[in-house]
């Protein structure tokens, strides 16, 4: 199993990164993502640009503090972790993701493409922020 943590701060109210983040159906700043199909309340799949399809299953949602999944496709599983603390007028957001792979020659990339995918995620929130 590969762990992988990022953290950031925006200048921005808790509600709006909150919202933006955890609207699935509400897709278009994200870079690596073509479109989403929301299954029921809580699932939802993500397509990336080439197609491949990634399986989300909401298991907790506290507004405005804390938002977990379990993640699924081909190529691994896992689980990850929001954490959302609005500081002043800065929100700081903690994301944790665990995640394993199925196949076993992918598992020495696993944790670098996390920190890839991750960096690729704050950047395009802090993008769609700033809008």
């Amino acid at each position: 199993m590969a762990i992988s943590n990022i953290k950031a701060t925006f200048p921005h109210n808790i509600h709006k990164v909150w919202e933006l983040v955890t609207d699935f159906e509400n897709y278009i700043w994200r870079s690596d993502i073509s479109r989403t199909e929301v299954l029921n309340e809580k699932q939802f799949i993500e397509y990336t640009k080439n197609n491949y399809a990634t399986t989300f299953t909401i298991t907790t949602m506290e507004p405005y503090q804390r938002w977990e999944f379990d993640m699924e496709n081909s190529n691994m599983k896992g689980h990850w972790i929001g954490i959302f603390t609005q500081k002043g007028n800065e929100t700081e957001i903690d994301f944790t993701e665990e995640v394993t792979a199925k196949k076993v020659f992918m598992k020495p990339f696993v944790k670098s493409y996390l920190k890839k995918q991750q960096a690729q995620f704050i950047s395009d929130l802090q993008k769609a922020l700033s809008l």
